[in-house]
């Protein structure tokens, strides 16, 4: 069986993931092999690695990395001891190739660690831009020291080809988290309230704000713009979901909190809903705010409005649902507007998203089940005419 190692380290990383390592588990030609690291092990950021056990997984290992501080300082310490924790995890796993899934700084460790012990490595949602922040750079990089790839549409195929990689070696399959809207029965409204001990409102949005990393105004004073635009909105609850560890995540986590303390009636903040109820959660709510992924990619498949807040996903492929303004009050309460529009609401539900309709776990573990890993190790760079 060919050993494939999965990398993790976040739980927004993990729920896109999970329906893969399913079908990679259940497989009688691959032996999944799990490690979690980074804000998985952390008890700030809710201790995460437990949602991959009680899904039934076993976690082959751990590797502490995250150091307590936000700064650039303290993450690019953190990325070292990465490597050094993974050079003995490839010592002792031996995996045959690895996957490893988007823009994170700690995979970019993973990546470098993997490229010096010649594993394969085996990249999902390549190709992509997102301007406003520096995991833009990573993602490329990653791609580059990557022999396999899976793109969510074909223009990121393309651009893969662009920059260099072999087009039989990467594949269009659609956005992988697609997968957990058509194999999760999600959950009621009165489900999802009594799940979280609040009651719904007329209006309700899912907040999920990060930080910005490329951006000359801070964290701090963005985040702030979007508070006031909430406070301005009447009969309306909000669902927060706390940033990632990234520069300044800290920063916001602690306004959250700050918010809501002072606002328990309307708001509760989580550092993960998990799964199944941040995708009930978005089905039920008016829109998704903030700048996260999941309102370009997940949102239009659940017929939900995504209000998107600056420049982090700038350059990303969007569906008619998504509503662009940048980090500017009147700008945000005129999105507030338009998603409650009737005519905009009406859209919503002959929305096309152009990430595909799902099912993109069975066509990655089909792909791999025709490779030979061991003629990955030597990657040929595919030169195109001008």
């Amino acid at each position: 069986m060919k050993k494939i190692c999965i990398v993790t380290a976040t739980r927004a990383e993990y729920g896109l993931l999970k329906p893969l390592m399913h079908k990679l588990h259940e497989s009688d030609q691959f032996e999944l092999q799990i490690v979690a690291t980074g804000a998985h092990l952390s008890p700030e950021f809710g201790l995460t690695y437990r949602f991959i056990e009680s899904d039934g997984f076993q976690i082959n290992d751990k590797v502490e990395m995250l150091l307590s501080s936000d700064t650039p300082a303290g993450i690019v310490k953190s990325m070292g001891l990465a490597q050094i924790g993974f050079a003995d995890i490839f010592n002792r796993l031996k995996p045959d190739a690895m996957i490893i899934l988007g823009d994170r700084y700690e995979m970019l460790s993973v990546a470098s660690a993997a490229t010096i012990f010649t594993i394969p490595i085996i990249h999902l949602h390549g190709g992509e831009i997102t301007e406003g922040a520096y995991d833009d750079a990573i993602r490329h990089a990653i791609s580059k020291l990557s022999a396999i790839h899976f793109t969510s549409t074909e223009e990121y195929r393309q651009r893969l080809i662009q920059m260099g990689e072999q087009p039989t070696h990467v594949h269009n399959v659609g956005a992988i988290g697609l997968d957990n809207i058509i194999d999760l029965p999600l959950m009621s409204r009165e489900e999802l309230e009594n799940s979280l001990g609040i009651v719904f409102k007329k209006y309700n949005y899912q907040i999920t704000f990060h930080p910005e990393t490329l951006s000359d105004i801070s964290s701090e004073e963005q985040f702030d713009i979007l508070l006031e635009a909430i406070r301005q909105q009447k009969d309306s609850y909000f669902i927060f979901t706390k940033a990632n560890a990234d520069t300044n995540g800290r920063v916001i986590n602690q306004m959250i909190d700050k918010f809501v303390a002072e606002n328990n009636t309307i708001s509760s903040a989580y550092s993960s809903l998990g799964s199944l109820r941040f995708l009930s959660t978005v089905k039920i709510c008016n829109a998704i705010v903030g700048n996260s992924s999941s309102g370009i990619i997940e949102a239009p498949s659940l017929g939900t409005a995504t209000i998107n807040i600056g420049d982090r996903q700038r350059g990303r492929t969007q569906a008619n649902s998504v509503v662009n303004c940048s980090v500017d009050l009147e700008e945000i309460l005129e999105a507030f507007k338009k998603i409650t529009d009737s005519t905009f609401k009406k859209s919503l539900k002959s929305l096309q998203n152009p990430y595909g309709q799902g099912g993109t776990s069975d066509k990655i573990v089909q792909a791999l089940s025709q490779v030979d890993f061991k003629d990955l190790k030597i990657k040929k760079f595919y030169n195109i005419a001008f």
